[in-house]
């Protein structure tokens, strides 16, 4: 942070940002040098911070983060793109959320034109809200008519670093871009995870680890009016035998 502080211009900052690291004597053009109490301060803020970054992430209760009420499906932005509660009030869980899990936020990722940008719901645990467990097997059931104009795709995230998952897959992620993807026979699509691919599903399986906890996004580009009026939805992720 301090390194930041001393090489971006700070003058489009409004006032409250600069006093949230000023008491700890991060100050623009000034060394940064704390001492051994100040020290063992950062190091369990940055601790309880990441904790309270990774729950708000996992488990957050609130209404609007939900993209539908009936299932564990999370909505990345709380209060639109800006995460405001209304204009000029910052919804500082919804931001703190986002940022856990995430690096960039523009305005086509909040979008509500249909066909245009794109929406990404996603969870980090079950149909009975446990969290996703790299050594078992699950199933996402996605239903006829996925809406959008371009693409979708579901990519496996580790839950404790954040990047897409590592492992003997190329790509951790199922996308209508692969053509081998299998449809089912009315329309539906069947996506899989676990350590290792069903048989005859190996198209439609993201690779997991067992010991490492996971989460995923169900990336809709251009998304269409279906999706915008929560007339279609996927599926809560059910563990399999």
């Amino acid at each position: 942070m301090n390194q930041a502080v001393q090489d971006e211009p700070t003058e489009a900052l409004d006032p409250t940002t600069p006093g949230f690291r000023t008491p700890v004597d991060i100050r623009e053009g000034k060394p940064f040098a704390p001492g051994q109490r100040m020290k063992r301060i950062l190091t369990e803020a940055a601790a309880v911070g990441d904790a309270t970054g990774r729950t708000l992430f996992s488990r957050n209760r609130e209404k609007e983060a939900l993209s539908f009420d009936d299932g564990k499906r999370k909505r990345p932005f709380i209060g639109g793109y800006k995460f405001e509660w209304q204009p000029g009030v910052a919804n500082l869980t919804g931001s703190a959320m986002y940022f856990f899990a995430a690096t960039g936020v523009t305005p086509a990722m909040d979008t509500q034109i249909v066909g245009e940008g794109s929406a990404y719901p996603w969870t980090a645990t079950d149909a009975d809200d446990n969290p996703l467990d790299g050594g078992k097997r699950y199933q996402l059931h996605l239903p006829p008519d996925i809406p959008v104009k371009t693409f979708w795709s579901v990519i496996v995230y580790d839950a404790q670093t954040r990047p897409m998952v590592r492992t003997e897959a190329r790509f951790p992620s199922v996308s209508r871009q692969n053509s081998a993807v299998q449809t089912n026979p009315d329309g539906p699509v069947d996506v899989y995870f676990g350590p290792k691919a069903p048989a005859g599903r190996e198209s439609g399986w993201g690779q997991t680890t067992p010991g490492m906890w996971w989460s995923i996004i169900l990336r809709l580009y251009g998304p269409l009016e279906p999706w915008l009026k929560q007339q279609w939805r996927p599926d809560d992720i059910v563990p399999q035998p």
